[in-house]
């Protein structure tokens, strides 16, 4: 998760942990895009306006790389306006939330593009096997635990 106000990453990080996610924490877009290929996560919740590099950018930066363009992006900001919500959708954040956010629903947003990037890496896992077994055999074991191929829940 990132964003430059300390409050605001312990909340998302102290609720996000409550519910079993591994969270791990950046303070601006070019922190988070430095820490981001040894974490390898399956969701980030980036704030909008920070220093050194805005969530914007950064977005913009995760969809064009092809080893971070599958990572889940939830805006969360305090911008509200349509063109805001329209420039997220053009970068291709898959979900935008405004500050007051509730907690509840960015738990449930999280918890869904968390499951969602499982299950795609899932599909992924299953393909090569699928191709590599005898006709008329099974594509092996589904892995139907909703973690990630890491074996961890979640986020960062």
């Amino acid at each position: 998760m990132v964003d430059d106000d300390e409050v605001i990453r312990q909340l998302i990080a102290v609720n996000l942990t409550l519910e079993g996610f591994d969270v791990a924490t950046a303070v601006d877009g070019q922190d988070c895009l430095d820490k981001v290929a040894a974490i390898d996560p399956d969701v980030i919740t980036l704030d909008v306006m920070m220093p050194r590099l805005d969530g914007w950018v950064t977005a913009g930066q995760l969809r064009r790389n092809p080893q971070t363009s599958r990572i889940r992006v939830v805006l969360i900001t305090a911008r509200a306006q349509e063109d805001d919500k329209n420039r997220g959708r053009e970068i291709g954040v898959d979900a935008y939330l405004t500050k007051p956010f509730d907690p509840g629903e960015m738990i449930r947003v999280v918890r869904e593009l968390a499951g969602a990037a499982a299950s795609e890496a899932r599909e992924g896992e299953d393909a090569p096997q699928a191709q590599a077994s005898a006709p008329g055999g099974t594509s092996g074991p589904d892995n139907e635990t909703g973690h990630s191929p890491s074996g961890q829940p979640g986020p960062s």
